[in-house]
């Protein structure tokens, strides 16, 4: 019979005999030493030696949990996040004196012997007995590390770690066993690299690269003799040789390892004594763990890419999976963050509201034709220190992804989507309806997808101020945001098509639900999120074509193993005349419309102002053709509270609006994101206008015409026939007011 497999090693008969010799002699000794009998264990031969040619896999190679860390688009760090912080180095970069001193005090035959120690076991057992108990252990550094290899699978689940470290004769056999097979697999050189990328070294440290980043601020390959040997001195009971909150413990460790070199010629004892002579100078640096560390505000941000890659299935089938990848870390996370718009975010939301305000302000910004998030601002830091004012509730985004319970109610910022709707159906934005400042409309006007009607009994709403009557086209009806127009106007492109032209742009509950088909949504009675509010805007930015956000440009593993992650999906939800007609429209909100003050004077830009029932949410949401920004200002905690007779940011408003608060709020964000040496314009179109009837009276309720008004001359037009318009009909030229109302 041969003595080799072809493969090399013994035959598995040999390795059955060599293990059941081996568990024989250290099972007895240990068994003498500190754990119970065999017997007592019912350890029968069959169970111990059953697949002892087999090793798994991550003994060879485990799965180390590492630090993730994520970045902005430019490659800058916004934060690190683990369960483990680690960085996995090889033995080449790991000094000398470090390995020397682990082994000088852990395991100093570790080059001598094989995965057991005997002359080891046989010289703790004489200890223990003179010293009436376990004194002393015998596990070689290679049976440390297997077990280190069960406590790692363990992670935090306190069961599996009682389990991987229970002191009984089963485990330390299985160790054994193990410990064996690794031995002939890895070699020691190879065995000493795991062994000190995976031990604990306190501080919340795992491995030599933290430890050595953590005491002294440097890499383990620099590491002096004396430090080293500190380090070393600390894997025995991290707690109790702390060097941080016990420094002479810690010395007289340190010392310990020292003199333990010198006696096993790691180092000369005049190197030994010149090291102890030398007091402990660390050089701490703090851990910084998770998004709370993130810089530039970007905490809720970080926040979203957590829950993307934990929510997403493109990382894993299952939540476990997910959980499994993002728990072992060692990613690298390229981002969309800008950081340039992040602190102009930040900038921006702390900029009028305060921390401590009972109202909070939230921004956040997308990239028209990427669906690229660039940021997440909020008036409340991120965390968890009430105290502080801090909150981890992401005011941007759904539910789903740490926000709100529901979103919030998105005022008039709804009516350019029902514009939107109204032109894909042909009609014209000169379409006027002459309205009092008050409107009953018949629910059964309205039918639903399911050609239902939408309600029984009347609906009855009213705009923002009794001198908001007249005639309106759809340019000075959002210019002025006129609610009676608008829901005459719903009327006339359908429900139906204007639910279907909000899902088109991404218009999304914060609570996942199906957007409800009521009458309403056109002033804005339907919840969402700023999210997705600036992604819908986006679309009229990119001319007519919606793109989903995403935050993930790219991972790659702790291997620098490319992850596939999600992709922007862009679809076209309008006519890119549809959309160039919306933009032209809403730039007369900013330049003399409700939204004045957020108007930026170096550039083409649009927007819509929004402000919900009893002033409970107020909005602004605008763009420019390379980037769209959300803005919302509301209550975030408890019940919600009207914004009346407020001090916000330290400024009084008897009455919180779109385009008094949340507009100035926009314009610092965007102004500070955008290049001012990048200005691109909205590709121009002719907007048909309608003059407004002189009776006011006459024809109330009824569609003015659709084919638009003429110029003198007979050609259609786009100058503005309405003199004075957005500030002559009623309400403040100022955009203090948006005519907020969103009906029942």
């Amino acid at each position: 019979m041969p003595k080799k497999r072809s493969g090399g090693g013994l035959t598995t008969t040999q390795q059955a005999a060599k293990f059941l010799g081996v568990a024989a002699l250290s099972g007895a000794v240990l068994a003498g030493i500190a754990l119970p009998a065999a017997g007592a264990l019912g350890l029968a031969a069959k169970g111990t030696v059953e697949g002892f040619d087999e090793i798994p896999s991550n003994l060879k190679t485990p799965p180390l949990s590492q630090r993730t860390t994520i970045l902005d688009r430019e490659g800058g760090a916004i934060a690190t996040v683990y369960s483990r912080d680690r960085t996995v180095v090889p033995l080449k970069d790991i000094s000398p004196y470090m390995q020397d001193a682990i082994v000088a005090i852990e395991d100093s035959r570790f080059y001598e012997h094989g995965a057991i120690d005997l002359k080891g076991i046989l010289r703790a057992m004489n200890r223990n007995v003179q010293a009436g108990g376990a004194a002393q252990g015998a596990s070689t550094l290679t049976q440390q590390y297997v077990k280190n290899v069960f406590v790692e699978e363990a992670g935090d689940d306190p069961d599996k770690v009682a389990e991987a470290t229970q002191q009984t004769l089963g485990r330390k056999v299985r160790e054994l066993k193990y410990a064996i097979q690794v031995e002939e697999e890895l070699g020691k050189k190879k065995i000493l690299e795991n062994y000190l990328n995976i031990t604990f070294f306190g501080q919340q440290a795992y491995g030599i690269e933290a430890a050595s980043q953590r005491y002294f601020s440097k890499r383990a390959k620099d590491l002096k003799l004396e430090e080293a040997a500190l380090l070393a001195g600390i894997v025995q009971s991290p707690s109790r040789y702390d060097p941080v909150n016990d420094t002479e413990e810690a010395t007289k460790r340190r010392n310990t390892v020292l003199a333990r070199m010198a006696a096993v010629r790691s180092i000369s004892q005049a190197e030994a004594d010149k090291a102890m002579a030398t007091p402990i100078k660390l050089k701490v640096k703090k851990p910084k763990n998770g998004c709370i560390t993130a810089v530039s505000g970007s905490g809720f941000f970080c926040d979203y890419v957590r829950k993307a890659i934990l929510s997403d299935p493109a990382f894993g089938k299952t939540d476990e999976d997910r959980s499994k990848l993002w728990n072992l870390g060692g990613l690298t996370v390229k981002t969309t963050l800008d950081p340039r718009a992040q602190q102009a975010a930040n900038d921006a939301a702390t900029a009028k509201v305060n921390k401590d305000d009972k109202f909070a302000a939230s921004v956040v910004q997308v990239q028209p034709g990427s669906g690229k998030i660039l940021s997440m601002g909020q008036s409340r830091p991120y965390g968890l220190d009430q105290k502080k004012n801090e909150t981890v509730l992401n005011l941007s985004v759904s539910n789903k992804m740490g926000g709100s319970t529901y979103g919030f109610q998105v005022g008039s910022t709804f009516k350019p989507i029902t514009a939107a709707a109204a032109l894909e159906k042909g009609i014209s934005p000169a379409t006027s309806f002459s309205t009092d400042w008050k409107l009953s409309v018949p629910m059964s006007s309205f039918s639903t997808c399911s050609g239902a009607s939408a309600g029984g009994g009347n609906w009855d709403l009213q705009n923002e101020l009794e001198s908001e009557k007249g005639s309106w086209d759809m340019t000075s009806a959002l210019g002025k945001s006129i609610n009676t127009y608008f829901a005459l106007l719903e009327q006339k492109a359908g429900l139906c098509d204007t639910v279907k032209m909000a899902k088109k742009v991404g218009y999304e509950r914060g609570d996942g639900k199906q957007i409800g088909e009521n009458p309403s949504i056109t002033l804005g009675g339907e919840v969402s999120t700023p999210l997705s509010m600036a992604a819908a805007y986006a679309s009229f930015a990119n001319r007519g074509t919606y793109c989903t956000p995403i935050a993930i440009e790219s991972i790659t593993d702790a291997n620098g193993k490319k992850i596939k992650v999600p992709k922007s999906s862009c679809s076209r939800a309008m006519t890119e005349r549809t959309a160039d007609t919306i933009n032209q429209m809403l730039k007369g909100v900013v330049e003399d419309g409700t939204g004045t003050q957020a108007g930026l004077s170096d550039r083409d830009n649009a927007g819509k102002t929004g402000t919900t029932n009893d002033r409970k949410d107020a909005w602004f949401v605008g763009y420019t053709p390379n980037l769209s920004t959300a803005v919302w200002v509301g209550d975030d905690i408890g019940e919600k509270s009207s914004m009346y007779n407020v001090t916000i940011g330290g400024q009084y408003y008897d009455k919180v609006c779109g385009g008094c608060l949340p507009g100035p709020i926009w314009k610092i964000a965007m102004t500070g994101a955008l290049n001012a040496s990048e200005t691109p314009s909205f590709n121009p179109v002719s907007v048909p206008r309608t003059k407004p009837k002189e009776d006011k009276d006459k024809d109330k309720g009824h569609d003015g015409g659709d084919e638009g008004d003429s110029r003198e001359d007979g050609k259609p037009g786009d100058t503005d026939p309405f003199p004075g318009l957005f500030g002559g009909l009623g309400g403040d030229s100022r955009g203090n007011h948006d005519g907020g109302r969103n009906g029942p």
